[in-house]
């Protein structure tokens, strides 16, 4: 499994998370870095592009090689890196696409530029299989608050009408954390209600569960069921996490 995201130094989000995530599924995990990051689980300090460029020839190259189950698309740090990914998902056809549209920290930094919002919505949105927002991504990306259950559906119908095929609108923020599946352009809903963990390390809860729903697609299971794995997958890691660092910690 692909995953395409940024790296974090202290293991808490994107690829170097990822693989972990994709190896307690029993998958292999192969990856590209799209920006580099200062960071500790105190935050984001500053976030530096990788050139388009080479994430291209990285991305072309593990495609020669391997039998590429499934994408998992995180961070992208800058319009030509989602615009490179673009690209590379035209020139080559992946049965299972998840995007996680990663728009900002948790910390408050900025980690897409308008500029690669607008490919985001534009293209990238269209050629996933699926997307995981949570619920300040999905309002960033069409403008509108999500105060309410009634909200979420209106807001994944509107991800709809941008080409999304299928969405999750993640609720882990909530008071009663539940997830909204929203499938087939919206033929099929389902809510997907958890407990609350009460713990400090929630970082990279949203790299985990797109991650662990993209394997599970992969193993073969259907969405609803993939979608249910990934969040107990999350909930049981949220509940086994230890208090590593200073700040806010690593999920896994």
């Amino acid at each position: 499994m692909l995953s395409i995201a940024g790296y974090d130094p202290s293991s808490g989000a994107g690829v170097t998370a990822d693989i972990k995530t994709i190896a307690a599924h029993g998958c292999y995990g192969i990856s590209c870095i799209t920006a580099l990051t200062v960071q500790s689980t105190r935050g984001v300090r500053r976030v530096v592009p990788v050139s388009a460029k080479i994430i291209t020839a990285t991305l072309d190259e593990l495609a020669g090689d391997f039998a590429i189950s499934a994408v998992k698309i995180g961070m992208l740090g800058s319009a030509e890196a989602a615009t490179a990914v673009v690209g590379f998902l035209k020139r080559h056809r992946f049965k299972t696409v998840v995007l996680d549209p990663v728009l900002v920290s948790s910390s408050g930094t900025r980690l897409l530029a308008p500029e690669g919002v607008q490919v985001l919505k534009r293209e990238l949105l269209k050629l996933a299989d699926v997307i995981t927002p949570n619920a300040a991504e999905a309002a960033a990306l069409i403008g509108i608050r999500i105060d309410s259950s009634q909200d979420r559906e209106r807001t994944a119908q509107k991800l709809h009408e941008l080409g999304a095929r299928n969405v999750v609108v993640t609720g882990g923020h909530l008071k009663i954390p539940s997830d909204f599946l929203s499938m087939d352009s919206g033929a099929r809903t389902k809510v997907l209600t958890g407990r609350k963990v009460s713990t400090r390390s929630t970082h990279g809860t949203g790299c985990a569960f797109s991650t662990a729903l993209a394997c599970n697609l992969a193993l073969g299971k259907g969405l609803a069921r993939a979608t249910a794995a990934a969040k107990k997958y999350v909930t049981d890691a949220l509940k086994s996490a230890r208090p590593i660092g200073k700040g806010i910690g690593p999920v896994v």
